[in-house]
């Protein structure tokens, strides 16, 4: 198959990994990056059409479309995110393509976390042949909004971007006893979490951006390690590291996120808040650890480190469930494609 990829080509990206996944399993792909568009026009102004839903964006997306992408001969359109893609502009890639158009987007845009940034996505919501969508109350929304299918599934971790690194190319550097890598996100107290567990004992490494914004920035500034981590750096601290947290973002009605995949396949021990998702994924205390709280983690990670040998075995089982149960990019997309006819 012949399939036209919409989505960020940064080779760090969730969105490359899966066009990446799709060659693997035998399709033709072509990507075509439609956020080269904000590139050109600088970070200030990219920032105002994120805050406007890309309303304003909408000419210059159809003149991206009618200039920037290949004229091959496709049988699937893929559109990865979709932010930047308002109605008009998806009836024009219909009308240019003839072809079915595929949404998958592992947001929340019904949710409304983030503002107007999904605007222009959902008045295009009927225009897709199919959405794909990663939470069970997202399907009912995209319906609601005028989908013509809508199929749920499982964010993913990649069999090649995520796969383990020999254990002497670890550097020091990135070996740590219990770590959290992510975002500090206003809203979902991720730093009074983290500062909870500090202040029980435990010896976090933080790795990610916007931690200095935190009001707890001087408590937190001794344990940050550094910003945002990609590639082979991203997969040294998980794999460097003892145990993981997994912490969810509330306004993204988060259950499960990509981290729930990707630190078990790596082979650290995923630790991460209960929720009932994490149950149906993992055996608590034999695949994964689970808490309620900031209290509750502290407990378990304090349990576990003075425990390696039952970190190892729970390390070892998370890795095999996931990959006994096809969580795996290769898997998703297959089954993705399967679904659309």
């Amino acid at each position: 198959m012949n399939i036209l990829y919409l989505g960020q080509s940064g080779k760090a990206s969730t969105s490359y990994h899966r066009a990446k996944a799709l060659e693997r399993i035998g399709h033709t792909v072509t990507i075509a990056n439609p956020y080269e568009i904000l590139d050109d026009l600088g970070n200030l102004i990219s920032k105002i059409h994120y805050k406007t839903g890309y309303r304003f964006l909408q000419k210059k997306v159809q003149k991206w479309i009618n200039t920037s992408i290949p004229q091959n001969d496709i049988d699937i359109v893929w559109v990865n995110s979709g932010e930047l893609f308002g109605l008009k502009n998806i009836q024009l890639l219909k009308t240019k393509f003839k072809k079915p158009i595929l949404l998958y987007n592992n947001d929340d845009p019904t949710g409304g976390r983030d503002g107007n940034r999904f605007n222009m996505l959902l008045t295009a919501i009927p225009e897709y042949d199919m959405c794909v969508v990663m939470r069970e109350l997202n399907v009912a929304e995209y319906y609601k909004k005028g989908a013509k299918k809508v199929i749920r599934v499982f964010m993913s971790y990649d069999e090649i971007e995520h796969a383990p690194l020999p254990e002497s190319s670890i550097e020091e550097k990135f070996k740590s006893e219990v770590s959290f890598i992510g975002t500090n996100i206003p809203g979902d107290n991720r730093d009074k979490f983290l500062l909870t567990l500090i202040e029980k004992g435990i010896p976090i490494s933080i790795w990610g951006a916007r931690w200095e914004r935190s009001q707890y920035w001087q408590q937190l500034k001794p344990f940050f390690r550094g910003n945002s981590l990609k590639g082979k750096d991203y997969i040294a601290a998980i794999q460097g590291s003892k145990i993981c947290l997994g912490l969810l973002s509330k306004g993204n009605r988060d259950l499960h996120t990509t981290r729930t995949f990707e630190i078990p396949f790596v082979g650290s021990l995923f630790c991460a808040e209960r929720t009932s998702e994490h149950a149906d994924l993992f055996k608590e205390n034999e695949e994964a650890v689970f808490w309620t709280n900031a209290v509750e983690c502290a407990e378990k990670c304090q349990n576990l480190l003075n425990n390696e040998e039952l970190i190892n075995k729970i390390s070892e089982n998370g890795r095999t469930k996931i990959t006994q149960t096809n969580r795996g990019n290769e898997d998703v997309v297959r089954h993705i494609l399967k679904s659309i006819n």
